[in-house]
C-alpha cells in the first residue's frame, strides 16, 4: 500500500513572494552597505554615454551578490530577483540582460576606475578591523591562467609556456588572510613578469594607503625573478624573497657549498631535505647590483621517481634581503604556496573559472567583481566571525545559502530562518558586528 506521505503526492507551486533563497547574503550585503560600496561605485565609476551607464552601483552589487551566492555566469544573477531576496540586499537587483549591457559598456579606463573602488574598499575594511595595522605584512605575487574556449574573445590567446588558450591575470594576495590586494587582467600570451614591476609598485602604494604601516615583504616564484621587481622593492623599502631561475652559474654556486653547511629540515622522508646559504649578486649587469642572500633547499628525489637514477638532489633556491635565521626564512618562503588557495577560491568559490564576454575590458570588469566578492567573503569571516581563512564554499553552506521567509508586523519586517540551524549564533553575532560599523557613504 502506498503511503499518503509519498513524495509523489507532494504538490509544488512557485507562488510565495516572501521566500528568500539565499537569505544569508544579508550578512555580506550589510557589510557592503556599512562600507559604502554602492556609493564608492557611483562616485568613481563613470561609463559616460555607454548604454549601461545608469545605476552602476546597483548593477555592480548585483554581480557581486550573485557571485557570493554561487552564480558563475551573468544569467545566474536572475536568481536574486526571485521571491523577497531584493528586500534583504538593500539595493535594486538588476536583470541579467541589463548586466550584460553594463559590462559591455566598459573600456580599459573604466576597469581602472573599478581598481580605485577596490582600493578604497580595502582601506575601509581594514579600518573596520580587517587590517594588519603596524604588524609585519607579506604580499604574495602570482599569476594564473583562466582558460577560455571562445575563439573570438579579445586577448584570449595561447599562453606561450602552458599552451592553454585564455587570459593570464596578475594577482597580489595578502599572506595569512587571502585578501586579494590587487588584480589585473592580461592577454593570454603575456609573460609572467610583464608589467609586474608597475603592478607591484601600485600594490605597495595601495597597502600603505590602506593602513599597513609595518615592515612589508614581497614573496614570489621564479616567474617574477626580474630586475624591475627587485628595483621596485628597493625603491619602496620593501623586503623581498624571490625564487631564482637556475642556470649554470647558479648550479656552480650551489655545488660549491660545502657539505658541512647543509642543515637537515623536517621532511616526510628522514634526511630527505636540507637547507644551506651562500651569497649571490643578482642582475650583476645593472648599476644597482648588490650581493644578497641565496638560500637553497635540496631535496632527495622521491623513491621510484625518474630523477632518482639521474641525480642526488633537486635544488630550490631563492634570493632575499631579509634578516633572520636561514631555516626560518626558508620555511616562510615555502609558505608562498598558500596563494594557490586564494586563486582556487577565486576560480571555484567565485566565478573566475571563466570570463563571459568577448570584450577584453568587460572581462577585466568581471575580474574586478570577483575580487570584490572574494574579499567581502574573507571580511565576513574575519570581521564578523572572528575567524581566520574560511573558504567561500564553507561560508555559502553555513551562512549565505540559508533559506528564509519575510513577514511584516507592526510596521517591522522580520526575516525568519530555519530553527535549529547549527551556525545560528555565529550568524547573529556577525550581523551585530557589521551593524556596529559606522555607516560610510
Amino acid at each position: 500500500m502506498r503511503s499518503s506521505h509519498s513524495l509523489d503526492r507532494l504538490d509544488t507551486a512557485f507562488d510565495d513572494d516572501r521566500l528568500v533563497a539565499d537569505a544569508g547574503l544579508l550578512l555580506s550585503a550589510t557589510l557592503a552597505h556599512h562600507l559604502g560600496l554602492r556609493a564608492l561605485v557611483d562616485e568613481h565609476l563613470n561609463l559616460g554615454r555607454a548604454a549601461g551607464a545608469a545605476n552602476a552601483g546597483d548593477k555592480l552589487l548585483t554581480l557581486v551578490m550573485s557571485a557570493l551566492a554561487g552564480g558563475d555566469c551573468i544569467d545566474d544573477a536572475n536568481a536574486l530577483r526571485a521571491g523577497g531576496t531584493e528586500r534583504i540586499l538593500g539595493f535594486t537587483v538588476k536583470a541579467a540582460s541589463t548586466l550584460g549591457t553594463f559590462l559591455r559598456g566598459f573600456r580599459w579606463g573604466h576597469v581602472r576606475q573599478l581598481d580605485r573602488v577596490s582600493r578604497e574598499l580595502l582601506a575601509r575594511a581594514w579600518a573596520a578591523g580587517a587590517g594588519p595595522g603596524s604588524e609585519s605584512f607579506t604580499i604574495d605575487l602570482d599569476s594564473t591562467i583562466c582558460e577560455t574556449y571562445g575563439l573570438q574573445k579579445q586577448g584570449a590567446l595561447h599562453h606561450g609556456y602552458t599552451k592553454v588558450r585564455g587570459y593570464h591575470p596578475l594577482l597580489a594576495v595578502a599572506a595569512g588572510t587571502g585578501d586579494v590586494l590587487m588584480a589585473r587582467l592580461r592577454e593570454g600570451r603575456a609573460n609572467t613578469a610583464r608589467g609586474a614591476g608597475h603592478f607591484l609598485g601600485e600594490t605597495i602604494g595601495r597597502v600603505r594607503s590602506a593602513g599597513a604601516s609595518g615592515q612589508l615583504t614581497v614573496r614570489a616564484d621564479s616567474g617574477f625573478y626580474a630586475h624591475g621587481v627587485v628595483k621596485v622593492c628597493r625603491a619602496k623599502e620593501v623586503r623581498f624573497s624571490i625564487t631564482i631561475r637556475q642556470h649554470r652559474s647558479i648550479h656552480r654556486l650551489i655545488e660549491a657549498i660545502p657539505e658541512a653547511a647543509w642543515t637537515p629540515i623536517p621532511y616526510w622522508i628522514e634526511g630527505g631535505a636540507d637547507v644551506a646559504e651562500t651569497t649571490y649578486v643578482p642582475f650583476a649587469d645593472q648599476p644597482d647590483a648588490v650581493p644578497v642572500r641565496l638560500i637553497v633547499r635540496r631535496v632527495r628525489p622521491t623513491p621510484g621517481s625518474q630523477l632518482a637514477l639521474l641525480t642526488l638532489y633537486d635544488y630550490h633556491a631563492f634570493i632575499t634581503d631579509r634578516d633572520g635565521e636561514t631555516l626560518a626564512l626558508e620555511a616562510d618562503h615555502r609558505r608562498h604556496a598558500e596563494i594557490e588557495n586564494a586563486i582556487r577560491d577565486l576560480k571555484y568559490g567565485m566565478a573566475l573559472n571563466h570570463l563571459p564576454s568577448g570584450k577584453f575590458a568587460a572581462n577585466g570588469a568581471w575580474l574586478a567583481v570577483q575580487v570584490v566578492a572574494h574579499n567581502l567573503a574573507r571580511w565576513t569571516a574575519r570581521i564578523g566571525l572572528g575567524a581566520g581563512i574560511v573558504t567561500t564554499k564553507t561560508l555559502r553552506r553555513r551562512l549565505f545559502g540559508l533559506v528564509g521567509r519575510l513577514t511584516r508586523s507592526a510596521r517591522r519586517v522580520t526575516l525568519h530562518l530555519a530553527a535549529g540551524w547549527p551556525w545560528a549564533d555565529e550568524f547573529l553575532a556577525a550581523l551585530a558586528r557589521f551593524r556596529a560599523i559606522p555607516l560610510l557613504a
